[in-house]
């Protein structure tokens, strides 16, 4: 099997895994966010950290209809995947999904 046959189904599946770690995190956004609350929280800290992540997670669903057409993506959602899964898993800060979203579009920016 050559190389590029078997990239294709590589960009797809890192792609794949990257589009349902978002959406995971979509679905489970309340739970996410009071982890990054602290135990006494007021409901408008709740709703702005809620529109901070809603609108960080609807700009990566926007880019990922950009990053379809390009092949050299590969690199940046294996460690947007695995980065967002350890900020689901270990309950990270919420602005650290910033900094994740920053350095992998950085990367796929450089790759181009």
């Amino acid at each position: 099997m050559s190389a590029l046959k078997s990239l294709v189904p590589a960009r797809f599946l890192t792609l794949a895994a990257h589009l349902v770690v978002v959406i995971t995190i979509f679905w489970s956004r309340n739970n996410n966010i009071q982890s990054c609350l602290p135990l006494e929280f007021t409901e408008e800290q709740f709703k702005t950290e809620d529109t901070r992540l809603l609108v960080a997670l609807s700009v990566t669903l926007g880019l990922f209809c950009v990053s379809l057409n390009v092949p050299s993506a590969l690199f940046s959602h294996a460690s947007a995947c695995v980065s967002l899964s350890c900020f689901v898993f270990q309950q990270w800060p919420c602005w650290t999904y910033w900094i994740i979203f920053s350095l992998c579009r950085s990367v796929s920016s450089l790759t181009q």
